[in-house]
């Protein structure tokens, strides 16, 4: 039997088309309902479509909300806008708006983190300049998750959030900026890494340990071989390292002046107190710090102390090291105001 062919009467056709006319026209006419300016927005993460279409209308980059809300329920797909900072070119349509948030790419923050500053260091200047508080950074930075993930055997990632200048999204969550820092330590620390390590009968710890004494005693890069050099040096011959960056750990707070009281202070991390090298690092090292622990000069040198004007002074007996102790106070008398 044939079909018979169906056609819609004409007002039905054309009440269509007026309708679809008019969705158009509320859908993608430019400036209908958009100001005439840039509008800037921010976009917390967590944030609902409803909310950030509530903002959108308080700072003024929308007259009314509900065209902006049909336009979302008619294309679900647009409620998915990043967290980010965003400034709002003017004169825009409702689907262009949505369209914009949507596949706009996530606001990126370069930030420069300095090598040996420690784990609240690290925190501190991320949640200064991202969308996290330090308390969440440091709650990432130790999470069982994380650890696990990357292979940490230590309580939080301290001395693995490799130091470094990086571009992080504004919106990226604490855990992602903590995994982003490790992932930079464990792609440096490559394989080849891995065996000269273990040559020096060393693990993953206890490298980054020492290296982030080194990394703590001296900011020049062409002295920390020989800093490094003392240490091992000292722990071969099971002397105590007596390393005043692990007395200014144990005391916490502010870096300062350190007197003879502060170095009984009773910590395992006071290595005036115990031999070996303290449970875990003491800040984040740098490659340079790493790579001297890995690299070190061939030295005799057991002691050293401040040059007075920068950089260290070394030597191989303590009756030379006391001499040095002498020019440096001499120094230090030399440069007082």
């Amino acid at each position: 039997m044939a079909l018979r062919k169906v056609s819609l009467p004409k007002p039905l056709l054309a009440a269509s088309a007026l309708l679809l006319t008019a969705l158009g026209f509320f859908l993608f006419w430019p400036g209908l309902n958009t100001a005439t300016t840039i509008t800037p927005l921010v976009v917390h993460r967590k944030t609902g479509f409803q909310a950030i279409v509530g903002e959108l209308s308080r700072n003024g980059t929308i007259q009314s909300k509900w065209p902006v809300l049909i336009t979302g329920s008619i294309i679900p797909r647009l409620h998915s806008i990043k967290p980010g900072r965003y400034s709002i070119p003017p004169g825009m349509s409702n689907f262009m708006l949505l369209y914009y948030l949507h596949s706009h790419k996530q606001d990126e923050v370069r930030i420069t983190l300095p090598e040996g500053i420690n784990l609240e260091k690290v925190a501190r200047i991320l949640s200064g300049k991202l969308d996290f508080d330090s308390t969440a950074f440091m709650a990432a930075a130790s999470s069982e998750r994380l650890l696990r993930r990357y292979n940490i055997k230590a309580k939080n990632a301290e001395g693995y959030l490799l130091p470094g200048t990086y571009d992080f999204a504004w919106g990226g969550s604490p855990d992602a900026a903590a995994g982003f820092l490790v992932k930079r330590f464990r792609k440096f620390y490559t394989d080849s890494l891995k065996t000269v390590t273990a040559r020096r009968g060393m693990n993953e710890t206890g490298l980054l340990t020492l290296a982030s004494i080194v990394e703590a005693e001296t900011p020049l890069d062409s002295e920390k071989p020989v800093v490094a050099s003392v240490y091992l040096n000292r722990l071969k011959k099971n002397m105590r390292l007596q390393a005043d960056p692990t007395v200014q750990y144990a005391l916490g707070g502010t870096a300062r002046r350190l007197y003879y009281r502060d170095l009984v202070a009773d910590s395992p991390y006071n290595t005036y107190r115990h031999n070996g090298l303290p449970p875990g690092p003491i800040c984040n090292p740098g490659t340079a710090s790493i790579l001297a622990v890995l690299q070190p000069a061939e030295t005799g040198f057991l002691y050293f102390v401040a040059t007075g004007t920068g950089g260290h002074n070394f030597a191989v007996s303590l009756k030379e090291h006391n001499e040095n102790i002498k020019k440096y106070r001499q120094a230090r008398r030399n440069t007082a105001p």
